[in-house]
């Protein structure tokens, strides 16, 4: 039986996206430490420059912490529309080299570009015209990791970040997974890696040799996935969405966040953004969801239907807000990797808007969402 052909997969990470927006647009900002989100209290860095991290600042941390970190740093508050729209453009240069386009966020995609070798070249040449591509029509830099599957694509755009190009070959594989610490395999949180470093499994190349009947006393029935992993098989396909299905919003954060604050505060500014996007398309809906992934990669949607469809900010966040706090309930101190809120069932009521809406549409619209605050942020002081 002949074996299948490889893929040709290609992950693209935009670098710093929010900060090297700001950069691109303000040339005073470029080699300075620019730190976006929100500059309050309770604000939460959304994104931090390569500048930025340089003094320790990383997404998801507590603006305060990050001030402190770099009191020189320039804080900005994100500008939601100017990023969805380089976003936008960003994506249509993708489905000119493939219509299979997998989103993951504003800034991160995976693309098979299998059947469009013919017409751009190597795998290696059609992902150098498509950085070359981004980087010429949007002036951002992008990361681009080239392989046969979804798992070595990511790895290998996450090397060389910022600017990275790696194109990892069949026969390179083991070569360039084996030096790599088992934590960077998806699925291997600190639990995980704290039970394979007692029986001095270190490495994924220590992994992909180790004992098979070891790794099932120590890992149970995960054992043959992450043997698997480590040899890098990947079997998952890229998957595109299909349109106005559902509208989310979600974050992975580079340090985990226990506070329950934080993880409000972070849902509602996700909360406001699907939102407004619904008002946008004219649309209404009519379940709420979220999305929690622990550091694990646990990974837990809950989900609560309306009544009515809507399209109300506030409605959102209450029901999203509630569903979280369930969920912490019973999961109190919980580190959290991944927090995001989507909607579905979608469909054009007769009135999507109320007048609060309209108006922060409005003003979000000719000024940027930055100028908004709505009481549900400021409400939550001292008591």
């Amino acid at each position: 039986m002949p074996a299948k052909p490889l893929r040709a997969i290609i992950h693209v990470d935009m670098d710093a996206f929010y900060a090297s927006v700001e950069q691109r647009d303000e040339p005073a900002y470029r080699g300075q430490p620019v730190i976006v989100g929100g500059t309050g209290p309770r604000g939460v860095v959304a994104a931090a420059s390569y500048e930025a991290r340089a003094f320790g600042v990383f997404s998801a941390m507590p603006a305060q912490r990050a001030r402190r970190l770099c009191p020189d740093g320039i804080f900005l508050r994100p500008r939601l529309p100017v990023y969805r729209e380089v976003s936008a453009t960003i994506f249509a240069i993708f489905r000119e080299f493939t219509p299979w386009v997998e989103g993951l966020s504003l800034d991160e995609a995976f693309l098979d570009v299998s059947a469009s070798l013919r017409l751009f070249g190597t795998l290696e040449d059609t992902g150098r015209l498509l950085r070359d591509r981004i980087e010429a029509e949007t002036g951002l830099p992008a990361s681009v990791g080239m392989a046969h599957n979804k798992l070595l694509a990511k790895l290998a755009s996450e090397v060389g970040k910022p600017r990275g190009f790696v194109c990892i070959a069949p026969e390179r594989v083991a070569s360039f997974l084996d030096p790599m610490p088992v934590a960077r395999l998806w699925g291997v949180g600190r639990k995980t890696a704290a039970r394979l470093q007692a029986i001095g499994i270190l490495t994924i190349g220590q992994l992909r040799v180790a004992d098979a009947s070891l790794l099932q006393g120590v890992l149970g029935r995960q054992a043959d996935h992450f043997l698997r992993l480590a040899r890098g098989e990947d079997e998952r396909a890229v998957t595109p969405e299909r349109a106005d299905k559902s509208i989310s919003q979600e974050m992975t954060f580079d340090t985990d966040i226990t506070d329950p604050r934080e993880l409000h505060a972070i849902l509602q500014g996700q909360a406001e953004d699907v939102a407004r996007r619904l008002r946008g398309k004219a649309l209404a809906a009519r379940t709420v969801q979220i999305k929690i992934r622990d550091r694990h990669f646990h990974t837990e949607t809950r989900r609560r239907s309306l009544r009515f469809p809507s399209a109300s900010t506030r409605t959102i966040y209450r029901l999203a807000s509630a569903l979280l706090d369930t969920w912490l309930a019973t999961h109190a101190n919980t580190p959290v990797r991944l927090l995001g809120v989507g909607v579905s069932g979608l469909e054009q009521p007769e009135t999507a808007q109320g007048p609060i809406d309209r108006l922060t549409d409005a003003i979000a619209e000719r000024h940027g969402a930055d100028k908004i605050t709505r009481a549900l942020a400021l409400g939550r002081k001292r008591r």
